[in-house]
């Protein structure tokens, strides 16, 4: 074994965006692409030197050979530990628990989360720091800097790791440590919920189905909830993880996770439904012909945390992405704690986790999480309901019509136009913002405007700015429409549009969603001439 030094050149277009660096398996192939990225990631970080490195991916197609790269690199900068889950594989909330466990620096985290894999799919990679969440704006700017200034990379020639065998093998001075990819959150989780009652629940005859999307977090669901809590064979569907995901988008919504949608609308359905995404930190929460949104979601486990052993001295506050519905901050209000809310994007709630300002933290794309780990987290999610499922020995449906009920009903919608084109996409952005100044006390039939804005955040905690996270058109009654491309995708431009409408008389609370937004709907065509920009007449997708 020898270290190399290859000389290279800059590779432009590697800025990392919120969830790391995404682009399709192809361009990950060319040659010194992944390398490029990786040394500016060591460039970035400086002295590695006796530090310790946790590696590990979705299972995606590239995912293995990417990891090898990675390992080599590693042992050629001096890191004196590396702990790779075995066979390439750790969820991205499996990164976040076992960087903090066992005191890592960081992490390498391969994964495109929630979009398709596969030869012709998407492939990524993201550094974690050392509280176990993403890097900061600072950091992944340094990055991106770094690989326009790169000439040369540092990698070792030594053989490929043997990533299916559980031990410890040794890269020049460097320890490669294969681990059990689900040890460590097991172990987290059992801290967290109430593993004996949740057994009970199913030795009583309760039914779930959780459907895996031929993702990451199949193995985990498989081990911990048939395996610990003793759900019978077969509760998991599509738990083998497979390159491509066996095709299909494993995006848990009730579009792209429809099998579990038609499983659990059946007469004889199990009692709860549940899904999680490509990398494991996203989740999906439906009953019998009920499908819980993501933003009530993260309300009725505020309300209910006590529940679960891990939350009963309460919550220090709750956090939410911008998008995200107000239903949380109505919980918040109740409980008398604060509420945040920050752009999308989970790195923003670290500082709020890490300074105790917040214990509970959500975003409306099928993300929920808490202070146990530094990012968003599927599987936990699941786990909070089943506690919540058998505290209390309601439904789905009876625990969300009550929570309505005390608080009010926050309607609420996501409309995606995905891959349109790039140009329109932000001219449409543009004329918003030119439009902004004008539309406050505007009259728009059913609404007035009191306020329109493009959102900008600062940081409590360490006073960064981020600004243009999204814009804003808010009604005199609460009800919101808010425009933002999404930076996840790979191809073109993803435009997002929220809408929200606050509902206060439970008469009128069981509308059906698109329904009860239909003027907002109206209103955000004509504000912003979507079809005009986009050339879509109505989006790819609706939750």
């Amino acid at each position: 074994m020898s270290i190399q030094t290859i000389t290279t050149q800059p590779i432009s277009g590697q800025r990392p965006g919120t969830s790391g660096l995404r682009k399709k398996v192809t361009v990950f192939q060319q040659a010194h692409y992944l390398e490029n990225f990786v040394q500016s990631v060591f460039d970035t970080l400086g002295d590695v030197a006796g530090k310790t490195l946790v590696v590990g991916g979705d299972g995606r197609y590239h995912n293995r050979e990417a990891i090898q790269v990675i390992l080599r690199m590693a042992a050629a900068h001096g890191y004196a530990k590396v702990l790779v889950g075995q066979g390439g594989v750790l969820s991205t909330p499996a990164v976040s628990c076992v960087i903090r466990k066992h005191g890592a620096a960081g992490g390498i985290v391969l994964s495109a989360s929630h979009n398709p894999g596969g030869p012709d799919g998407d492939f990524g990679i993201k550094y974690n720091i050392a509280n176990g969440g993403p890097a900061p704006e600072s950091i992944t700017e340094a990055i991106y800097a770094r690989t326009e200034a790169l000439t040369e990379y540092r990698i070792s020639d030594a053989a490929a790791v043997d990533l299916n065998l559980l031990g410890t093998s040794t890269i020049e001075q460097t320890e490669i440590v294969v681990i059990d990819s689900v040890a460590d959150y097991a172990e987290l989780m059992q801290e967290l919920f109430d593993f004996d009652a949740i057994r009970k629940l199913f030795g009583g005859g309760f039914r779930m189905c959780f459907d895996g999307m031929s993702a990451v977090s199949g193995p985990y669901a498989k081990a911990i909830i048939e395996g610990m809590l003793g759900a019978p064979s077969g509760t998991v569907i599509n738990g083998e993880p497979l390159e491509d995901f066996g095709g299909l988008h494993p995006d848990p919504n009730p579009v792209n996770a429809a099998q579990l949608i038609e499983i659990m609308a059946a007469d004889d359905a199990p009692d709860f439904g549940a899904a999680s995404d490509g990398d494991g930190d996203r989740n999906m929460i439906v009953g019998r012909k009920f499908d819980v949104t993501p933003s009530d979601s993260l309300a009725v486990l505020a309300a209910n945390a006590t529940v679960a052993p891990g939350y009963r001295a309460g919550l220090k506050g709750i956090a939410r992405s911008m998008p995200t519905s107000q239903a949380s901050d109505r919980v918040a209000a109740a409980l008398g704690i604060p509420s945040f809310e920050t752009p999308t994007g989970w790195k923003f709630f670290g500082n709020l986790l890490d300074a105790g300002q917040a214990t509970l933290c959500g975003e409306e794309s099928y993300g929920t999480g808490s202070d146990h780990i530094r990012e968003k987290d599927g599987l936990w999610a699941v786990l909070f309901w089943l506690n919540l499922l058998a505290a209390t020995g309601k439904s789905v449906q009876e625990l969300v019509g009550e929570h309505w009920a005390r608080f009010g009903r926050n309607y609420y919608s996501r409309h995606d136009y995905e891959a349109v084109e790039t140009k329109g996409a932000n001219e449409l952005m543009d004329s918003l913002r030119i439009k902004l100044a004008t539309l406050q006390g505007a009259d728009l039939g059913a609404y007035v405007v009191d306020f329109a804005d493009d959102f900008e955040y600062t940081d409590p905690i360490d006073g960064s700015v981020s600004k243009k996270q999204g814009i804003r058109i808010v009604m005199t009654n609460g009800s919101r429409i808010v425009f933002r491309l999404s930076g996840t995708g790979t191809e073109g431009a993803t435009l997002r549009v929220y809408l929200e409408r606050y509902e206060a008389d439970p008469e009128l609370h069981h509308l059906p969603t698109q329904q009860a937004l239909s003027a907002l709907i109206l209103i955000a065509e004509q504000v912003a001439g979507i079809e005009g920009w986009t050339g879509r007449a109505r989006p790819t997708v609706t939750t």
